[in-house]
């Protein structure tokens, strides 16, 4: 692989492994990531999960045109997080599907072969300066697929017994003002 790793701001960017279009062959390019310890804690600190055992992604790059380029592949990974009811642990396996276009920022409107019409459900993605940052893709795809909510099984919210006083149901005022069969209010 022939992807360069930077540390820009490890804050904002914990993972970062960009590649030049120019880089990209015409007969495509295969590029597998696996993030290292200190990597993984850096994002999973960002994403605010307890762990990040395991990150990893896959890419397959195919040449837009002459500027652009494509990114298909799949971001998998094992996610610890702490239950939403329990605080028990809770692991889970994630597993996103990439399917990217970008395009240099001046071809962003312009028709041609790869670039989508405007009225397509999903743009193309703009590089910059002439690449595209695998580990940011790889990144924001693991938080897409992120139970925001996770629950460990068989864990539910307990349940508060109904009141036996009935004015103190949520409705109890509504039901004064509703008139009585003789026609007068409660």
């Amino acid at each position: 692989m022939n992807a360069r790793t930077t540390d820009t701001n490890p804050a904002e960017r914990p993972w970062s492994v960009t590649v030049a279009v120019a880089e990209v062959a015409e007969t495509g390019r295969h590029v597998e990531l696996a993030a290292d310890a200190a990597t993984r804690e850096a994002v999973a600190k960002l994403a605010g999960v307890v762990a990040l055992p395991r990150l990893e992604a896959v890419f397959d790059l195919t040449r837009i045109g002459r500027d652009g380029l494509r990114v298909v592949g799949r971001v998998s990974a094992t996610v610890d997080q702490s239950c939403v009811v329990t605080l028990d642990p809770v692991r889970s396996e994630i597993d996103e599907a990439v399917d990217l276009a970008f395009v240099p920022p001046a071809a962003e409107t312009a028709t041609g072969p790869g670039a989508r019409p405007l009225d397509a459900e999903e743009p193309p993605e703009l590089l910059q300066d002439g690449t595209v940052d695998l580990g940011a893709v790889a990144t924001e795809y693991l938080m897409l697929g992120i139970d925001p909510y996770p629950r460990k099984a068989g864990a539910t919210l307990p349940v508060q017994a109904a009141a036996s006083d009935p004015s103190g149901h949520p409705f109890a005022a509504l039901a004064a003002l509703k008139p009585k069969a003789g026609g007068k209010p409660q």
